[in-house]
């Protein structure tokens, strides 16, 4: 199962592990884009809200003899912390940390012995940015959950890892090439000098999924150009000076 497996990272993910040899069931909150990604690889769908655990759950209940997991799902609302919604907070928490932890729950519930779970966290789990607060804390989350959930599972064999991206080209980022400047000082602070492709991640993912990875559990895979050994940039500080310039 690839939570998240519509469009993106997911997406990428869904069509590596189908060309691995794996059976893909696509689960996304869009039915309609699960449905058409799992005709055009071959696998099936279903509807499922990580931030509604009868949702999570009934999407476990549903399948026989699951070996690998993926959870790609996850959002960001950025603001100032001084400024930001408590309802963009929660809104952040609950898809990309509480939602990783009904993912871990019935998963680890419903997955075969030796099976493998892999958790898209991000850069972000160990980079703080500037308005950033909510994303940062709740993938920061995310890489402990693995780590308690890899330590849980072990004695059925069950191996829990994430892989941490740094800027990759999704959906989820596209909102950066509205805010002038932004985009060049992520590739400034990435030494590879690019922005990773969901390919990219996908490949790491299928890894992680393979016996390749047999003795990895708890682990967290930066993959992100080098960038966690740079800074992360000032996200503010950008719309501030988009801000004025308007004004």
């Amino acid at each position: 199962m690839v939570v998240g497996g519509a469009s993106g990272i997911g997406r990428a993910a869904a069509d590596r592990l189908t060309a691995a040899g794996h059976h893909v069931v696509v689960a996304d909150v869009n039915a309609d884009a699960a449905r058409t990604a799992a005709a055009e690889i071959g696998g099936d769908w279903l509807y499922l809200d990580v931030t509604d655990e009868r949702s999570v759950a009934a999407g476990f209940t549903a399948l026989d003899d699951v070996a690998v997991v993926v959870n790609c799902a996850g959002l960001s609302m950025p603001g100032p912390i001084v400024d930001l919604e408590l309802s963009a907070w929660q809104t952040t928490v609950d898809v990309c940390l509480t939602g990783t932890f009904l993912v871990l729950k019935h998963a680890g519930r419903r997955i075969v012995d030796g099976g493998s779970i892999v958790c898209v966290a991000s850069l972000n789990g160990r980079q703080p940015g500037t308005g950033m607060a909510a994303y940062c804390a709740a993938k920061a989350g995310v890489l402990m959950l693995v780590e308690v959930a890899a330590l849980e599972l072990a004695e059925r064999g069950v191996r829990v890892n994430a892989v941490s991206p740094g800027l990759v080209d999704t959906p989820l980022t596209e909102g950066i090439s509205f805010i002038p400047g932004l985009r060049e000082e992520y590739l400034e602070n990435t030494p590879l000098g690019r922005a990773g492709t969901p390919g990219d991640v996908a490949d790491t993912i299928a890894f992680l999924a393979s016996p390749a990875s047999g003795w990895m559990t708890g682990s967290a895979i930066d993959l992100n150009g080098g960038a966690h050994m740079r800074g992360y940039p000032d996200l503010l500080g950008r719309i501030k000076a988009l801000a004025d310039d308007d004004g």
